[in-house]
């Protein structure tokens, strides 16, 4: 595996251990410290989250227009490294949705253009594993930011801004080790700035491209919002406090599976696994449709962090092979857009769902998501699913 993706990993597990520690915090410091009201942590939340979509498909076609992805992934870490501070500062509501949004205005900027990255220093063999690879790492960090997170509040009395002036330190940590330690590799792409928004470099996105963009929105509308495992766990009536730690098991399950599910879409059909993907999904609907048991709910979470791993690095596996190499920034902008926006339909969804007519039917609908995922998978145009490939 090429040195440049484990850095571009390490500098994710970093930035992710920075983020997590401020984000798994956030809801409980805008309550209990600024006194907002839940109405308020939803428009937070909703803001941050629709402009970092806007931005996705935008950092993807700059990329391409000026034929480079480290700058403008360098830039993306770095508005985010910067932001943490603002986090411990914020006196009121108002500066912290600032705070909030540039954060995520940084994760849109730099996602699009990093995974163009990873698919253009990784061989073609090893595509499926290094997007794996980068993604159990990211994992990792997402487990421990809410680890040390809970052992900081507890060792300081739950000081939240101290917690959030010690996650500036891996913030600045990610930027350095990208800054120094990831080399961009000649692809032959030009950079004298061509508009890749044309309709003649459009047409080169062909319909193989576009149908795992439509896998990917119908994936997405089966895969809500982890918000609600949340949720579910707590109707089984575990302790508050522990909560949290469903996720970090999730996490946990996910950052085991990502690497060697990612090896073995470099050797089967990707349309094969990713509907593996969406039966092992199907299975957590069910499973946690059945009962609010903190046993069941439990396993249907590791079931949940499994697809995870099967999944999430295979999609991103599936861009890369059906876009050309010097649209890929823009091919991974569109992918990252449609999904983000089917992820705020999905969320939206379940919540009038699980408010109408329950937990239970909720994941239900997941479950009926994911069949109809499944019968359009069988539908591929020609190029969609690359067979396995042999190590050159």
């Amino acid at each position: 595996m090429p040195s440049g993706i484990w850095v571009l990993g390490f500098v994710s597990l970093l930035m992710d251990i920075s983020s997590e520690m401020i984000h798994s915090l956030l809801p409980l410091f805008m309550v209990t410290t600024l006194g907002a009201g839940t109405v308020a942590v939803g428009i937070v939340e909703g803001l941050a989250e629709s402009l970092a979509l806007l931005v996705k498909i935008f950092s993807g076609v700059l990329s391409d227009y000026v034929g480079r992805r480290k700058p403008l992934v360098l830039f993306g870490y770095g508005l985010s490294a910067l932001t943490k501070p603002l986090f411990a500062l914020a006196p009121d509501i108002g500066s912290l949705l600032a705070a909030r949004v540039l954060d995520r205005v940084g994760k849109g900027i730099r996602g699009a253009p990093r995974d163009a990255l990873v698919a253009d220093i990784a061989p073609p063999h090893l595509r499926g594993a290094a997007f794996g690879l980068r993604q159990s790492l990211d994992t990792v960090g997402a487990i421990l930011g809410p680890l040390l997170a809970v052992g900081l509040m507890l060792l300081w009395s739950d000081d939240f801004r101290a917690v959030f002036w010690v996650a500036v330190i891996p913030g600045i940590m990610a930027v350095l080790l990208l800054l120094f330690g990831v080399q961009e590799p000649s692809t032959g792409r030009s950079s004298t700035g061509t508009n890749p928004i044309t309709k003649t470099n459009l047409l080169q996105l062909k319909p193989a491209f576009w149908w795992v963009v439509g896998i990917g929105f119908l994936f997405t509308l089966a895969r809500f919002s982890e918000a609600f495992l949340v949720l579910r766990a707590q109707q089984g009536g575990i302790t508050l406090a522990f909560i949290p730690l469903v996720m970090v098991a999730m996490n946990v399950v996910y950052s085991a599976s990502a690497y060697p599910f990612g090896r073995l879409s470099d050797r089967m059909r990707h349309g094969s696994l990713l509907t593996y993907g969406l039966v092992v999904l199907i299975a957590a609907d069910l499973v946690l449709a059945t009962t609010d048991h903190w046993g069941v709910v439990l396993g249907g979470v590791a079931l949940w962090g499994i697809h995870m791993g099967m999944t999430q690095g295979l999609l991103a596996t599936m861009v890369a092979d059906t876009a050309p190499a010097d649209l890929r920034g823009t091919a991974y902008g569109c992918f990252n857009l449609a999904c983000g926006l089917a992820m705020l339909i999905a969320s939206i969804l379940a919540g009038y769902l699980w408010d109408r007519l329950g937990a239970a039917f909720t994941f239900y609908a997941g479950a009926c998501f994911c069949g109809v995922t499944i019968i359009v998978l069988h539908c591929a145009p020609a190029g969609a699913q690359q067979p396995a490939r042999s190590p050159a």
